[in-house]
């Protein structure tokens, strides 16, 4: 008789009952098995980059579904956070936990809107205060187009229908070899202000402000290029430029974003001592070909982490980001983690 069922396991005629020596044996080989696979996923979650080293997102309830978040403390101490489309939105905060929506930044759209956006509805809002003013930098496209504008409002308050435009800081056309979205105001300790942004095509790229229209600066008009993906068919956006103990820091988004769990941003660094660059990652790699330390990425119910700002707060710095709820069928959601800088490097927690 085969000794083998149609399926190729043992059949029972075939069995033999296991020695002590052969219990004892599988004992000590399974204890073994599980020991090494605990030591290596202490290990794995001990390395930076790896997706079980991420904490979770802190706390955060109200009405939370965002994208590309820019959050500020008012004068008052409460949080305003400005997300993109339909204004931009803002949300408002008293303990950075709980947020609430507050209404659209601009009530009525400009109409030079409509040159970029059919729908005059901006992304990827850049809020900040500078100078005893609320400066909301903004971008207007189409999805895929780089027939884009970035432009610029001030308040005194910071709050949603207080906002005065001034119009556009940058343009491009379809003949364009970067795109004008994506903008993130940085200013330096030298008071210099600096913008980047970018989207695909060649990357990302900056230009210097004059601080008192928060417009190109007309003594210097260059465009420098900071980082890019290679072949350009690869995706970067969304840049955030701090400084941090002697070092530069450019964040950006990687990869492809708003495809709810078939997402795959991820948020990655380069610094340098300089703020126009060139911008490294850990490995020395140029972000201007490819480099880029992983800070955050798909990790657990967290799919896609992209869109980030980042804010010193009392207690420390907070990465502030939207990310796709796995466990809530994909839905965009507002992320905050604290940051701290190890060995020179962000890490968040």
């Amino acid at each position: 008789m085969n000794s083998r069922t149609p399926h190729g396991t043992p059949s029972r005629t075939s069995v033999r009952k296991p020695s002590r020596t052969h219990v004892r044996r599988a004992h000590v080989r399974r204890v073994l098995t599980a020991l090494t696979a605990a030591l290596l996923g202490t290990l794995v979650a001990l390395v930076p980059g790896s997706a079980s080293a991420y904490p979770g997102p802190g706390l955060v309830t109200g009405d939370i579904s965002v994208h590309d978040p820019s959050m500020v403390r008012l004068d008052d101490g409460r949080y305003i956070l400005y997300s993109t489309h339909n204004g931009p939105q803002a949300r408002i905060s008293t303990d950075r936990t709980r947020f609430t929506h507050a209404g659209a930044a601009f009530p009525n759209p400009p109409s030079w809107w409509g040159r970029y956006s059919p729908e005059r509805s901006p992304w990827a809002p850049d809020v900040s205060k500078q100078g005893g003013r609320y400066w909301l930098y903004y971008s207007l496209s189409t999805f895929g187009s780089n027939h884009s504008a970035i432009g610029v409002a001030t308040s005194p308050s910071g709050l949603p229908g207080t906002w005065t435009d001034h119009g556009p800081v940058h343009t491009t056309t379809t003949g364009s070899d970067h795109n004008a979205i994506d903008p993130n105001l940085f200013v330096d300790d030298d008071g210099k202000w600096w913008m980047t942004f970018g989207s695909w095509w060649t990357g990302i790229k900056m230009i210097r402000l004059d601080p008192s229209t928060g417009k190109q600066h007309p003594g210097d008009r260059t465009l420098y290029s900071v980082a890019a993906r290679n072949p350009t068919s690869n995706g970067i956006e969304g840049p955030t430029l701090v400084k941090r103990g002697g070092y530069y820091y450019l964040f950006a988004s990687f990869d492809k974003c708003c495809a709810g769990t078939d997402s795959t941003y991820s948020i990655r660094v380069g610094r340098s001592t300089s703020p126009t660059g060139p911008f490294r990652d850990r490995n020395g790699v140029d972000m201007r070909n490819n480099g880029g330390t992983v800070v955050l990425e798909t990790h657990g119910q967290v799919v896609g982490p992209g869109g980030q700002s980042v804010m010193s707060d009392v207690d420390g710095d907070l990465l502030v980001y939207h990310y796709y709820d796995r466990a809530d069928n994909g839905s965009p959601t507002l992320g905050i983690n604290l940051m701290r800088w190890d060995g020179g490097w962000p890490v968040v927690h």
